[in-house]
């Protein structure tokens, strides 16, 4: 199987190295720092057993990638998933998938209205990353990925699930994850506004006060609106469960932290801002989840101006 990992930050370089070792993969981002090094020195991939250098093929041309790709596996950032679903257009096979592990709600939507509904597969990963400079990556906390399925395109997602547990990771298949996703949503509500906003690392939610009090009330406005929607989350506890993820990954920074430290736009829309637009449409009022969102925004736009 020929894959395309299409943005190779901490996320795309963890799949994409560690596919590398048991089959085709190609890394595909615009950060050229970050894709000289990999090219020049290979991904330093950091677990908890030590460091491994893994060989990858990595490039920011498009026209590089190989036009006979079966999987593209998209780790862009929400904002740029349009972008990433017409350059997997560009060199995915006939009956070549779009495999989305982003973050937040919507990424498969815009997939499918790119590629068809045929070609889009919904996926969910508890894996975490983060990266740490050009071509070096933590892999800062494991978890199961559940991949979705339909009796069309079965056989090939079961080829992929394999792949993934060759690659070391655990995998799951299963019809409907509408509970999985909104399961990580909740916890990512609590978690990645504000390490953020605060600039701690994940572990710090759980120990101080006032920061946990705010993640469990934007965790419970969560909770209402999935419950609102007919949602049963995958655990029986939401906050117990965040808290846990926040010890589990006590010096992991969230992708929002690592968005804010260098300056990028962040995924709050599709996270925070998710669960207030949902909360909208179903009367469900979400107002600290609205602030964080506007406390996010107005960091993004201070960006020039910060001291």
């Amino acid at each position: 199987m020929k894959i395309a990992v299409v943005g190779a930050g901490a996320m795309g370089s963890l799949f994409g190295g560690r596919l590398s070792r048991v089959t085709d993969v190609w890394l595909l981002d615009t950060w050229e720092e970050h894709v000289r090094a990999l090219q020049e020195g290979g991904l330093h991939l950091i677990e908890p057993e030590g460091e491994e250098v893994i060989k990858v093929k990595a490039t920011t041309n498009l026209e590089e990638i190989p036009k006979d790709i079966d999987l593209a596996i998209i780790f862009v950032k929400s904002h740029q998933t349009e972008m990433a679903a017409r350059m997997a257009g560009h060199f995915l096979k006939r009956d070549g998938i779009a495999l989305t592990l982003q973050n937040g709600l919507g990424n498969l939507k815009v997939i499918a209205s790119v590629l068809g509904e045929n070609r889009a597969l919904q996926g969910v990963t508890s894996e975490g990353a983060t990266l740490l400079g050009p071509g070096k990556v933590r892999h800062a906390g494991r978890g199961p990925t559940y991949l979705s399925t339909r009796p069309d395109i079965s056989k090939q997602v079961e080829e992929i699930a394999d792949l993934f547990r060759k690659a070391g990771f655990e995998v799951h298949i299963s019809p409907e994850l509408d509970s999985l996703i909104w399961g990580k949503l909740v916890i990512n509500v609590g978690i990645n506004a504000l390490t953020a906003i605060l600039r701690v690392p994940n572990g710090y939610l759980a120990e101080i006060e006032p920061a946990r009090e705010l993640m469990g009330q934007a965790v419970a406005e969560a909770v209402e609106v999935a419950r609102a929607k007919g949602v049963k989350l995958p655990y029986e506890d939401p906050q117990e469960r965040v808290k846990e993820v926040c010890r589990a990954t006590a010096a992991n920074r969230s992708s929002m932290l690592q968005d804010v430290l260098r300056g990028a736009r962040t995924e709050i829309d599709v996270i925070n801002g998710a669960v207030v637009k949902e909360g909208e449409r179903l009367g469900v009022p979400t107002p600290i989840n609205r602030t964080l969102v506007a406390l996010v925004k107005a960091i993004e736009e201070s960006y020039p101006v910060r001291i």
